[in-house]
């Protein structure tokens, strides 16, 4: 899931390629108190970190389309804009919103969170949703394949032509696990530990394609990878969906969950798709 710099005059030239998917699967929310419900999720009322404050985190650096400028605070980029607007349909101010750093690979670790919620491009699994809480999904995402133009992986046509490919991929992301699920390479792939060593791999050639999600997959391409090629793309075993992130059993998880399910019924998450992410290009899909 990496996230790299790119100007917001680039991020318009790109096409349509992402579907923003309904909520997902949170249960439907209650509070200690009783019913999750506009009197009951209020700044006075919810037990975050700091009272009458909520506290966001997200990974460092931040990239585009989900953060601008690595700044979480300006509330530009897919992800930040729905941070705010998670915010605002609980009651809090823009000046209410407090920004931390939390690392993608320790968020979804069991026990205590610095944090009320996280947002950083986490997709829901069982594995990690056994150990914190997620939102109902604010997005679902496909897996992308890109590659060096001639080489053998940029020739590919289908998964199985990829099979002898040496793939690079991010340590614990959901591209892993797509990787190997659905392309099944004969060799395992190779693991990094962060997105910018994955990109890394592949301009040195240490691999022969990386598997990313589909809209970094197209930012990559145009910004970092000279001479890249996006091969494909093809859907993660489960959908690969995107929710806020909370501690197990958090007291805020029914009041952020009734936020997302609102914004979405209300489609002002599909209105921050189309501003910040949608216009990302369309690729082959790999069967």
């Amino acid at each position: 899931m990496s996230r790299l710099r790119i100007s917001l005059a680039l991020l318009s030239l790109l096409s349509r390629a992402f579907v923003l998917s309904a909520c997902g699967s949170s249960d439907d929310s209650t509070t200690a108190a009783g019913p999750a419900t506009a009197s009951t999720c209020t700044p006075k009322k919810l037990d975050t970190q700091t009272p009458g404050m909520l506290t966001v985190a997200t990974d460092n650096p931040a990239y585009p389309p989900y953060f601008v400028d690595n700044d979480p605070t300006n509330g530009k980029g897919f992800e930040s804009a729905v941070a705010y607007a998670i915010a605002d349909q609980l009651g809090y101010q823009k000046a209410d919103v407090k920004w931390v750093r939390e690392p993608f690979n320790s968020s979804f670790a069991p026990g205590p969170k610095g944090f009320d919620f996280d947002v950083n491009q986490i997709s829901i699994t069982p594995a990690r949703s056994k150990e914190v809480d997620f939102s109902p999904t604010y997005y679902t995402a496909n897996q992308a394949v890109l590659a060096l133009k001639g080489t053998d992986a940029a020739k590919a046509k289908s998964l199985a032509d990829l099979k002898s490919a040496k793939i690079g991929v991010q340590i614990t992301s959901t591209s892993l696990d797509a990787v190997n699920q659905v392309i099944q390479p004969d060799q395992d792939p190779q693991v990094f530990n962060d997105s910018n060593d994955v990109v890394t791999a592949l301009k040195q050639g240490q691999v022969d394609a990386i598997v990313v999600d589909l809209p970094t997959a197209f930012i990559l391409n145009a910004t970092e990878v000279d001479n890249g090629i996006i091969v494909g793309q093809f859907p993660a075993p489960e959908g690969d969906q995107w929710g806020a992130l909370l501690a197990k059993d958090s007291p805020l998880t029914p009041c952020i969950s009734r936020a997302v399910t609102d914004l979405q019924n209300s489609g002002e998450l599909n209105m921050l798709n189309q501003r910040w992410i949608s216009q990302v290009g369309d690729a082959p899909v790999l069967r």
